[in-house]
């Protein structure tokens, strides 16, 4: 049987031993008091949902990389600001006067979609920075060394991909970016620029101080949407609606390049975006000034 709302009062002021006259003139109160506190506690909640997307993270300096998009146009607001990320040679955007946008996709596997990708970026002469993992390297070899040959950045999303902010000590954080760059090192002939993307987005300031002593520079990102589950692909339509309604000056926007949807679309959003005044930057422009 369900209990009255006031039980749970009852025991509160029966463990003081109240009389009953004085609990009964007390319910009022207790209740308002209640009632008011939901009533804040719901506003704030709402607040939260509207400031943040679904497609965003809600958190704090320590946890997962999140974007609050406050005005059309202009850069959102991270939960690290600008200033904070620079000192440990970290960003999310580059600079919020200029019409470019820095084109990075986040490769873990292959599933045929990339070719298209290249050849969208080819046809646009656009760079890209390509954040890949163990498994798509010791997969795509010649996928990986096309991206070099057309002039992109190919960059350290770790090897296995795990939470890095798990991760204590200098060595194992290093270990997951070395043994990828010697596996790039042996597959391609080349260095893999020091460019780290933290997988999912999830850092610690302990982190961001590793891999800057490490010399890495922390790229997040200021434009992304949900575009990662193979099973719940965007439509065409809300991909628009995200990618240009969200784009910016100095965004660095993080694509899949798993993403069948993206594949589909990036030639004629390229084409738009270029309509728009935009155009394709590279991630050295921005390193060059951390």
């Amino acid at each position: 049987m369900k209990q009255p709302f006031f039980s749970p009062l009852r025991r509160i002021f029966t463990g003081f031993h109240l009389p009953r006259p004085l609990l009964a003139a007390l319910k009022p109160a207790a209740c308002a008091l209640f009632l008011t506190a939901a009533f804040f506690a719901g506003k704030a909640a709402a607040k939260m949902v509207s400031v943040y997307s679904a497609d965003a993270v809600l958190t704090s300096a320590d946890g997962n990389w999140g974007l609050s998009f406050q005005q059309k146009g202009q850069q959102p607001v991270g939960n690290a600001d600008a200033d904070y990320l620079k000192s440990f040679r970290a960003c999310y955007a580059g600079n919020p006067q200029d019409n470019v946008i820095y084109l990075t996709f986040d490769a873990g596997y292959e599933n045929g979609c990339t070719p298209a990708i290249l050849d969208a970026l080819k046809k646009h002469n656009a760079p890209a920075a390509f954040f890949i993992v163990g498994n798509y390297l010791e997969t795509s070899p010649d996928l990986v060394k096309r991206m070099v040959e057309e002039g992109h950045i190919v960059a350290n999303h770790t090897y296995h991909h795990p939470d890095m902010s798990k991760i204590s000590t200098t060595d194992a954080f290093q270990k997951e970016l070395s043994d990828l760059e010697a596996l790039f090192q042996e597959t391609t002939g080349e260095t893999m620029k020091p460019y780290y993307r933290p997988p999912q987005g999830k850092y610690s300031e302990a982190n961001l101080k590793m891999a800057k002593e490490l010399g890495y520079t922390t790229f997040f990102w200021s434009l992304a949407y949900v575009d990662w589950y193979q099973d719940q692909q965007p439509s065409r339509e809300e991909a628009f609606e995200k990618l240009l309604g969200r784009i910016h000056p100095g965004a660095i926007v993080l694509l899949h390049s798993t993403s069948s949807t993206n594949a589909e679309i990036l030639d004629e959003l390229l084409t738009q975006w270029e309509s728009m005044g935009y155009r394709f930057g590279s991630l050295d422009e921005i390193a060059q000034n951390l």
